[in-house]
C-alpha cells in the first residue's frame, strides 16, 4: 500500500517539478476557469522533501479560518506539529510493542491534537531546521528515530527504561530545536499555549467526515489507512451529502481540508488539473480514448497531459468509490487545503486547490481538481462544523 504523504518527494520528481519544470507562460491547459467562489488563504509553503504535507495542510487549514474570523494573516509552525507528534506517535508505538505505525505521516487530527496538548507558535519562532539546511528534509531523521524505537520496542533488559521518552526527545531536539517555552511575537510574550488561546480557534469546532460502505452510513469510525496512527474518527455519510459538504462550506466562506490520492495519471500538477479520464466505454470507440486500457501509466498521463480541450471524465459512484478504497487503488497519498469553487468553459465543477510542493506550477502552487476526481479519490475531509449542511449535521447530532 503506498504511504500516506511520504510518496510527496517521489510525486514531485515524477511530475517534473523543480529545476526541470517549464517556464509558466510556456505550460498549456485544456481548461479556462472561472471563479464561483474564491476563499483567502495565506502563502503557498513548500514541505519539500518531508513527509509532513498533512501538517502543512492543517496549519494551512487554520490559517484560513484566522483570516476568515477576522484574527489576520499567520504564518504558523508545521514543524512545532510534527515535532510533538513524533513524540505522541512514538508513546502509541511502545504500547502496540511495536506494531503501529512510526513514520514521518499523520492527518489533520494530529494537527488539532497537538495544539490542545502543547499550543502552537508562529513558524518565525519554530522552523524545525536545526539540522542545517534552508529546507525541510526528513529522512535522515526518521530513519534514526525509527531506528531507535525499534531498539526500544526490542526491550532487551526485559522492561522499558524510564528515560526512552527523554532520549528520543534528545534526538528530536537535535533536529528540530529545542522546544521554547516562552516567546516574543509582535512586541508581546507568550508561552505556547497562550499563544493558542490568543488565536482564539477551537479544535473542536472541526469535523472530518467521510464516505465509504464497509461502515454503516451516519456512524462514526476510525479510517484505515496506515498514518491515522491516532485513530481519529470520521463521520461516514453517503457520497451526495459527502460532496454536499464541500460545496456548502465553499458556498459559506469555509475552506475545506482534504487528503486525497494523487497518484493517478489524471492528476496533473504541473498543468494545474486532476482529473478522472472516462477512458472506455461506448464514447471511447474509435477515438484514440479507446486504447486507454491496453495503457501504460506512463502513457495514460502523457496523454491527458497533451490533452487540447477538457477531457471526458467518469461518473463516479459509492460503489466505484468503493472499489477503488478496497483494492488499494485509492490509498492516503497526500494533503491539501481546497479553497474555492470553480467551472470550466464546459461548465463543469472543479475545486481550486492550494498544495504545500512551492509555487512552481502553473498556478503558483494551486491546482483544480474536478468533482469526479475529488468524489473518487478523496479519502476524507476535515471541516468547520457551521460548515456542514443543516440537515446532515440534524442526522448527526453535530451541535
Amino acid at each position: 500500500m503506498k504511504r500516506f504523504f511520504v510518496t510527496a518527494a517521489a510525486l514531485l520528481a515524477a511530475f517534473s517539478l523543480g529545476a526541470q519544470t517549464p517556464d509558466k507562460e510556456e505550460v498549456k491547459t485544456p481548461y479556462e476557469f472561472t471563479a464561483v467562489k474564491d476563499i483567502p488563504a495565506t502563502s503557498v509553503k513548500d514541505q519539500y522533501s518531508s513527509g509532513t504535507c498533512w501538517s502543512f495542510a492543517g496549519i494551512a487549514f487554520l490559517e484560513s479560518e484566522l483570516l476568515r474570523t477576522g484574527k489576520g494573516d499567520y504564518d504558523l509552525s508545521e514543524m512545532w506539529i510534527a515535532r510533538h507528534a513524533y513524540l505522541d506517535k512514538a508513546k502509541k508505538y511502545t504500547r502496540m510493542h511495536g506494531k503501529a505505525e512510526f513514520s514521518q505521516g499523520g492527518a489533520t487530527h494530529d494537527v488539532f491534537n497537538v495544539i490542545r496538548e502543547y499550543g502552537i507558535v508562529p513558524d518565525e519562532v519554530y522552523t524545525g531546521l536545526q539540522y542545517g539546511t534552508d529546507n525541510h528534509q526528513h529522512s535522515e531523521v526518521e530513519a534514526v528515530l525509527k531506528g531507535y524505537m525499534k531498539g526500544v520496542v526490542a526491550n532487551p533488559n526485559g522492561k522499558l527504561t524510564p528515560v526512552w521518552a527523554d532520549g528520543l526527545d534528545g534526538i528530536l531536539d537535535a533536529y528540530f530545536g529545542e522546544l521554547p517555552e516562552t516567546f516574543v511575537y509582535n512586541g508581546k510574550e507568550y508561552t505556547p499555549q497562550s499563544f493558542a488561546e490568543e488565536l482564539g480557534l477551537n479544535m473542536d469546532d472541526y469535523v472530518s467526515f467521510t464516505s465509504f460502505t464497509h461502515h454503516p452510513f451516519y456512524t462514526q469510525f476510525a479510517m484505515e489507512v496506515p498514518d491515522n496512527w491516532a485513530w481519529g474518527l470520521s463521520w461516514n455519510v453517503p457520497l451526495d451529502e459527502f460532496m454536499a459538504i464541500i460545496d456548502n462550506s465553499l458556498e459559506n466562506g469555509y475552506t475545506v481540508d482534504w487528503a486525497a490520492d494523487v497518484s493517478e495519471p489524471g492528476f496533473q500538477y504541473s498543468k494545474g488539473f486532476a482529473v478522472i479520464p472516462a477512458g472506455v466505454g461506448e464514447d471511447a470507440q474509435n477515438t484514440e480514448w479507446s486504447k486507454w486500457e491496453t495503457m501504460s501509466a506512463n502513457s495514460r498521463r502523457n496523454m491527458i497531459a497533451n490533452a487540447t480541450e477538457p477531457i471526458k471524465e467518469m461518473e463516479i459512484t459509492q460503489e466505484l468509490r468503493q472499489q477503488g478504497y478496497d483494492n488499494y487503488e485509492t490509498t492516503d497519498d497526500h494533503g491539501m487545503l481546497i479553497t474555492g469553487l470553480y467551472k470550466d468553459q464546459n461548465g463543469n465543477t472543479f475545486y481550486k486547490v492550494k498544495n504545500s510542493w512551492n509555487t512552481d506550477n502553473i498556478y503558483d502552487g494551486y491546482f483544480f481538481a474536478s468533482a469526479p476526481f475529488v468524489a473518487y479519490k478523496t479519502l476524507n475531509i476535515v471541516v468547520h462544523k457551521d460548515a456542514v449542511p443543516k440537515d446532515i449535521r440534524k442526522k448527526l447530532g453535530i451541535k
